[in-house]
């Protein structure tokens, strides 16, 4: 099976980084020796290229809990502020362990965020508390997420086609006990903030993150990768692989064609992310491009074509400042 062409990638990043970035992807947590022989290298290769890739290009593995399968309310946040605030105010929203893909668009008048508050309580403190009181924001607007298309443990670099069938299958994490319902406890807590901090740490260095047994350790984390409570996710600057443009689009689409429009977008190579939304709009996606004509002909193009589709407003992210959980490293 031939593999898919992908965008020009920059100076010093091949197709072997392209075809790791896959394979972790599919499982973040896989030993470096079963990458190394899926990808035909050495497992020194494998760990030399992922570190280089966590150096330069912004690589992060975490586990990260789904809100959506969890039941959790999830916000995209479009706060409008004044040009000289919209930096400050997006770096102290990073620094919110509730929030993700956070970054300043507009030409810097507006910072997007996307939030999981673990409770109703730090979504009121957000939405209702800080920001309302914060000089400068001028106007907030929450779209609550309300059904998933595309994102979660659904990886974006696998649309790039650089891995066969093949070595996809063989890549993926092994199935665990049969999946029980999506649900976690206070004794989880220790655990999953191990993971979100680093989600290769190995078992002894989880064994002492929780004072668990490394046995019990394993089957805990089986299980609840099983259940869909929790997913591993990798990410990197899309740059690396070609793509920096990256805008979020807000879809208008008639009533009934909302889950076929979704459902459309989910299968678009330039789509990350798609959700159906409350608010103005009925569809929020992210899109990533490997230039603004690229992101033009899609938005002309596919997008543009689909039937169902009434409006479409695009944001081009000036700059990301928080991609997961964690800050961007400084450039």
């Amino acid at each position: 099976m031939e593999t898919n062409s992908h965008a020009p990638l920059p100076p010093g990043v091949d197709d072997l980084d392209v075809r790791l970035l896959t394979a972790l992807e599919l499982d973040g947590r896989a030993p470096f020796s079963k990458v190394a022989s899926v990808l035909g290298v050495s497992d020194q290769t494998v760990a030399r290229r992922y570190r280089r890739l966590c150096a330069d290009g912004g690589l992060r593995v975490v586990v990260l809990r789904d809100a959506h399968l969890l039941g959790r309310d999830q916000w995209m946040l479009r706060v409008r502020c004044a040009p000289d605030s919209a930096p400050a105010i997006g770096e102290a929203l990073a620094k919110r362990p509730d929030t993700s893909w956070v970054g300043l668009a507009s030409g810097g008048t507006e910072v997007l965020c996307l939030t999981r508050p673990r409770s109703s309580t730090d979504h009121d403190d957000l939405l209702l508390g800080k920001l309302p009181r914060t000089p400068s924001v001028v106007e907030i607007r929450a779209h609550q997420l309300l059904h998933r298309f595309y994102g979660g443990a659904q990886g974006w670099i696998s649309k790039l086609g650089a891995l066969t069938a093949e070595e996809t299958e063989a890549l993926r994490p092994p199935t665990g006990p049969a999946p029980g319902s999506a649900r976690l406890t206070a004794e989880d807590e220790p655990l999953l903030d191990a993971l979100e901090r680093d989600g290769r740490a190995t078992y002894p260095e989880l064994q002492r993150a929780t004072g668990l047994s490394e046995s019990a350790v394993k089957r805990r984390l089986a299980a609840l990768r099983a259940s869909g409570a929790v997913y591993v996710d990798s990410e990197c600057d899309p740059a690396v692989v070609g793509h920096p443009v990256a805008a979020i689009l807000w879809i208008t689409a008639a009533p009934a064609a909302l889950h076929s429009v979704g459902e459309a977008l989910a299968g678009h190579r330039p789509i990350a992310h798609a959700s159906a939304t409350a608010g103005p709009c009925n569809i929020v996606a992210t899109a990533l491009a490997e230039s603004t004509a690229a992101l033009y002909a899609y938005l002309s193009g596919p997008l543009g074509h689909l039937e169902g589709v009434q409006h479409v407003e695009t944001t081009v992210f000036l700059r990301r400042i928080k991609q997961l959980t964690y800050p961007l490293p400084a450039r």
